[in-house]
């Protein structure tokens, strides 16, 4: 019997896959507890997704955490969410360190707690100089926020002179996310059978090949992960152009 691991091209895996992790407060649900239940539970799909990524060779993971939507829950529920980061960041770490893998944040810093800043700050400074698969964990964030930062950074730059109007293209205003550096994902994922993208990197999702999985969260293991890249490999991704003009290139 083939194994899905043994289906992937190698040659041919995205560079940046992203995650919306969605399921966790149905999945607690259908067993008759709290959505906190599910969010315990989500932490070994979060192990397995990245453990998955890493061995396969894959770059960039960005896995979304925290929306700034999300502050809008019940008070319980987000220092439920709080306490279980820290712990998982306390468990993890050393395992971050072994694995060559790379952490960062991206998200609106100054809404978290400041114990959770600086134990975030601490694993990313820790890990800062691995050169593995690069973790980003996606924490009070918004996607219109991010661009209105941006925006707003650009605006101020244009009126220090240190930047022209008519210099701002698509490629500079990247420059002025909080992903710059980093490549626009290749591959969505989205679990739960949610079909939409939550204000989740909307820019930088412009060209992503998107799969929509019904299995909800805390079920996901590196067997979803592998199905979806399969999948992706089985796409073919035009960006504009003609299928008989790729073949020509």
């Amino acid at each position: 019997m083939t194994l899905l691991k043994d289906k992937i091209n190698y040659s041919k895996l995205p560079c940046h896959v992203a995650v919306i992790m969605d399921g966790n407060g149905r999945w607690a649900r259908e067993r008759g507890s709290h959505r906190i239940f599910g969010h315990q539970n989500g932490v070994k799909a979060v192990k397995e997704t990245v453990e998955g990524a890493g061995e396969l060779g894959i770059k960039y993971l960005t896995l979304y955490a925290f929306s700034k939507e999300n502050w809008l829950r019940p008070h319980e529920e987000i220092e439920a969410l709080m306490n279980l980061m820290v712990s998982t960041i306390n468990s993890e770490t050393e395992t971050l360190i072994k694995n060559n893998v790379r952490l960062m944040v991206i998200g609106d810093m100054q809404n978290l707690p400041g114990y959770i800043v600086e134990k975030l700050n601490k694993v990313i400074e820790r890990t800062c100089e691995n050169s593995g698969l690069t973790l980003i964990i996606a924490l009070s964030y918004g996607a219109r926020w991010e661009i209105a930062q941006a925006a707003r950074r650009i605006s101020g730059d244009v009126v220090s002179g240190k930047l022209k109007a008519e210099e701002i293209d698509e490629a500079t205003f990247s420059g002025y996310l909080l992903t710059r550096g980093i490549p626009d994902p290749e591959l969505l994922i989205r679990t739960s059978g949610e079909f939409r993208l939550s204000n989740f990197l909307l820019w930088q999702l412009a060209y992503t090949e998107m799969i929509f999985s019904k299995t909800l969260w805390p079920d996901f293991r590196k067997e979803h992960l592998y199905k979806a890249i399969i999948d992706f490999q089985e796409r073919e991704r035009r960006f504009g152009k003609t299928s008989e003009q790729l073949k020509c290139d």
